[in-house]
Order: C-alpha cells, then structure tokens, then sequence
C-alpha cells in the first residue's frame, strides 16, 4: 500500500511530537517539515537523523506543490490557521490542524464547507478525544454507573507555557470542554467565564504608577490584555453544570477533570500515569434528619494502553486512506467547539454575564 505523503508546518514543541509519530507510522512518509526557524529545522534533523529524504523548508510555498504531498499537518501559532488549512485544503490536500480550528466560527464553517467541496478530510487534534482513559470513561458515564449525574469539575493549572496569541481560556479550556462534551453527550447552552490579567506585557508601560497598575487590575474581566486566570461554568440541557479553573501561572501543576452522579465520581487524572482514571463509589444514605456516607470505596478503572497523539496521527491517515470524516473529530466538532469559546469569550469581555450558545453552527 503506498504510503501518505505529508508535509509537517510547524516545528515548535506541538511540531516536533508530530514529526516524530509520522515518522514513526509505517502508514505515513514525511515529505518535509516547514518552520521559519532555522535553529529549529537544525535540532529537528539532529534529533531523528533526518536524511536528505525530508525537505527541511523555511516556508510554506517552497514545498507546497510538490506532487508527492497528499496531507498536511498544522501545528502553527492559531492565528495562521485560517489561511494555511484555507491554502492546503484549495490545493487539495487533507489537513490535520492542532486545536483551536481557527479563532472564529465564521472561519471554521467556511473551511468544513470547504473540505466538503474538495473532498478532503479536515481533522482537528483534539487529543483527549483519543485519549484511552478519556474514551473509557465516555463508557462509564453513559453506563449509568454514577446514578443521576449532578455537576462536573476541572482544573488545568501549571506555571506556564504562557502563549503570546490567545489566553488561557482559548489555550487550556478547549480541552476539559471537549471531555465534558463527549461524556455528557452533550453540548452547552448557557456560558459564563471571568478573568484576572497579570503577565500581559501591555501591563508594564513605563509612566504607570504601581498604584493605578493594581486599581486596574481589579477590574477583571474587561482588561485588555491575555488573561492568565479563567474561571468557567457550562451549563448543559440537562441542567448538568460544569465548573473549570484555568490558570498557566500556578506552580501547582493540576491537570484533573470529574464528573459527580448520586453513586459516585469518576475521575481523570492526567498526572496519575498508573491509573489515570478512577471511580470514587459512595452515596448519602438519609436516616431522619441525617445523611451518612455508605458504600464508600474506590476503584481503578482498567484502560488500554496507548500514546493519544499516536492514536490521533493513526485515525487521520485511516480517515485520509477511507476518505471519511472522523466523528471523533471532524472539523465540525472543532468548529462547535470555537463556537463555545467565542461566547465564553464574549461572557468574558462583559464581566461574567452568562451567555447563550447558539444551538445550531448556521
């Protein structure tokens, strides 16, 4: 079977995890990695003893016609996002683009349309989707094992990366909404988000006093700038709510999500590599005026192993092989899932003010 040719656009720390699995996977053949770093493309080739076989590029248009290319995949800062997957996909190439699709819903439709048009795939990276204990866990909770579901709860904390082209809630949220979505079955109809700006370089003008520098930041959610600490709620058709903290200036580093029912709460924790998803049994047994806990013990709940990024790079090229979009996600759920983010980001711009999402991506 002859082999995906794909071109790799970005090389930075998202990038390099890309080239090393398609690298990797008998099914693909790196036709070139494209970065306008220079000292990148040098660790690149040292790192996987790249031969003369892949085209190391300093820009997108020295290798974008060459015949052997059939795929591409974007992991480039989300504001070049539109244009790139626009380009590739114009050039009739499947695409496989890092998460967020793009920073706007209208681009996003525009672009799923057009991969219907050109009949190509358009794949997002949303990677727990892939992940084994998160598609586990999508198992348990649909079981019913927890009772009648109450709320969720996530926490993405550590001290940086800190990127410089969206804020901690378009960097880290899209994740844990992306979880509560495919657990719950579900998508939100009611957002609210607040914020604190701290690191923002627009923060540290020359002729600011310390004083009004700390007056200003009071006022949250309608400061200019990235903010660093995002606190959301999602509320679901079920009256299922969802809370998130995010934060990428907190040295304690959090990357665990739960969900509560009447009989338990599953949680997935990312960090506990030896058992990363767990049932925590238990139930409030009333006696007159009183509750008591009963039936209270834990359980590790038993998954496959397997590397999600891997799993994401197999399934675009079994997509691209099939010519199917992936259900998992497809550059439609990448686009409901920008959709969520822009009116969290409108919430907020308006200082928490609770705003509905559109039931339909028209």
């Amino acid at each position: 079977m002859k082999r995906t040719g794909i071109v790799i656009l970005g090389a930075g720390r998202w990038g390099v995890h890309l080239v090393r699995n398609f690298l990797e996977h008998p099914d693909a053949e790196v036709v070139a990695v494209v970065d306008p770093h220079v000292e990148r493309l040098a660790a690149l080739k040292e790192r996987f003893d790249l031969n003369g076989s892949v085209i190391l590029a300093a820009n997108w248009d020295s290798v974008r016609n060459s015949p052997e290319v059939e795929a591409v995949a974007i992991a480039t800062p989300a504001t070049t996002h539109y244009a790139l997957i626009e380009d590739a996909l114009r050039q009739g190439y499947h695409v496989l683009a890092e998460k967020p699709l793009t920073l706007n819903v209208s681009e996003c439709l525009e672009l799923c349309r057009l991969a219907e048009q050109q009949q190509r795939q358009l794949m997002v990276d949303h990677t727990y989707l892939f992940h084994p204990a998160v598609q586990r866990g999508q198992e348990v909770v649909q079981s019913g094992r927890l009772g009648e579901l109450r709320y969720g709860y996530a926490a993405r904390t550590h001290l940086g990366p800190v990127r410089q082209d969206v804020d901690a809630l378009w960097d880290l949220a899209i994740h844990d909404i992306a979880i509560f979505n495919a657990w719950l079955g579900e998508q939100p109809i009611e957002v609210q988000a607040t914020g604190r700006v701290w690191l923002t370089r627009e923060r540290d003008q020359l002729g600011v006093r310390p004083d009004e520098l700390n007056k200003e930041r009071t006022h949250n959610s309608r400061q200019q700038g990235l903010a660093d600490l995002v606190q959301v709620t999602l509320t679901y058709p079920s009256g299922f709510q969802a809370l998130i903290h995010l934060c990428w200036l907190n040295p304690d580093k959090q990357r665990r999500l739960g969900i509560v029912g009447t009989q338990g709460t599953l949680i997935f924790d990312e960090l506990l590599a030896e058992a990363p998803l767990t049932l925590q049994l238990g139930y409030l047994e009333q006696n007159g005026d009183y509750f008591t806990p009963t039936g209270q013990h834990r359980e590790v709940v038993e998954i496959e192993p397997g590397e999600p990024l891997r799993l994401v790079c197999d399934r675009f090229l079994t997509r691209v092989r099939n010519s199917q979009p992936s259900p998992i996600s497809s550059g439609w759920v990448g686009a409901k899932l920008v959709q969520i983010l822009c009116c969290l980001s409108q919430s907020l711009q308006q200082g928490g003010r609770p705003v509905t999402v559109p039931q339909s991506l028209s």
